[in-house]
């Protein structure tokens, strides 16, 4: 008998994905499409229609704390991060299901809470809560959310599609959600060594926000379908942007060229920074939970959404593989891009 053990830190969360997939592989159902390996899994209904399916856990103490994540804020939260999965496919989200598991130190009032935020983000989204399950926990709250979506079989938008010479494009601003967390840990520290102290956070609403709150970028979805202008390739920014970046360099097979210059970067996302003597690329690179859009673009159509006018940047273009992933920094200087967000399993 073989007793080597082999630690999950050394696959990391992917290499576990990877690997876990393998044993169970597809060709049963006729109508799966695409399983594990995208933002969603693919379901064939026929007619030329496909349903998008995503789920994500959340684990107090690993996801979230409780001691400065209001109840609210997590259930819109939890949906949105799969709406934002559903919008990573190009298609329309249309329910949920919400699972919890919840130990005896939560109140009935506390679960009313949870729900009123998941009730918002179903409005805020157009979605329907349609099942779930609840359970007792030992380990504080867990949250289990699984997203459905849909959309015609030729809307949707997988990592896979990118090709040489187009637009790399990225929704919104980067590494305001990182930043945010590191201001509610500073803050949380501060209050264990003294409970008499204040919060300091009015200056720092919008990068507070955007960790505690944030929002999937649907109206990119909608604003890109009126233009008749459909991604290449597209990825949802949960683990940062380089590790996105590399995602759609392993699934398109082409190399990309970011150029530090263009990444956007909000204002008070900079103050927040300096104040924390963090640089700038390094946070929008591997900051993480930003939830916003990155995705590929012909010439063609990149110039349809610079001339509307939709909340893009042009952030870089895409190579031959062969030319590999850089980050073309102010001085010129090409530096290879690395995954170091946040990665499950990892010691220390």
């Amino acid at each position: 008998m073989d007793m080597t053990r082999t630690e999950l830190s050394a696959l990391g969360e992917f290499g576990l994905i990877d690997r876990l997939a393998a044993a169970v592989p597809l060709g049963r159902q006729a109508s799966t499409r695409k399983g594990i390996g995208d933002d969603a899994a693919v379901l064939d209904l026929g007619n030329g229609r496909v349903q998008v399916v995503t789920t994500d856990l959340l684990l107090e103490g690993v996801h979230f704390d409780l001691t400065y994540c209001p109840l609210r804020h997590l259930g819109y939260k939890a949906v949105a991060v799969n709406v934002s999965d559903v919008a990573a496919m190009n298609a329309l989200p249309t329910q949920i299901t919400v699972s919890v598991g919840v130990s005896n130190r939560f109140s009935v009032e506390a679960l009313d809470e949870l729900y009123a935020g998941i009730a918002l983000a179903c409005e805020a989204y157009g979605i329907d809560l349609v099942g779930g399950d609840t359970s007792s926990s030992r380990q504080g709250l867990v949250l289990s959310v699984t997203a459905l979506g849909i959309a015609a079989a030729a809307e949707v938008v997988y990592r896979s599609g990118a090709q040489p010479g187009e637009v790399v494009c990225v929704t919104g601003d980067l590494g305001a959600a990182y930043l945010g967390l590191q201001v509610l840990e500073q803050n949380k520290a501060e209050y264990m060594a003294n409970p008499q102290m204040q919060p300091r956070l009015d200056d720092k609403d919008y990068v507070v926000g955007r960790q505690l709150r944030p929002e999937a970028r649907m109206d990119i979805i909608h604003e890109l379908r009126a233009l008749g202008v459909r991604p290449t390739a597209m990825i949802d920014i949960s683990d940062g942007l380089a590790s996105e970046v590399l995602h759609l360099s392993r699934h398109s097979q082409v190399g990309f060229a970011i150029y530090e210059d263009t990444l956007p970067f909000d204002n008070q996302a900079a103050m927040v920074a300096s104040d924390f003597r963090l640089v700038p690329a390094t946070v929008m690179l591997s900051g993480g939970e930003d939830y916003e859009l990155l995705l590929s673009l012909t010439q063609a159509d990149f110039e349809k959404v610079r001339k509307a006018g939709l909340d893009l940047t042009a952030i870089g273009i895409t190579r031959d593989l062969s030319e590999g992933n850089y980050l073309v920094t102010k001085a010129q200087e090409k530096v290879e891009i690395t995954a170091q967000g946040w990665q499950a399993f990892r010691q220390g």
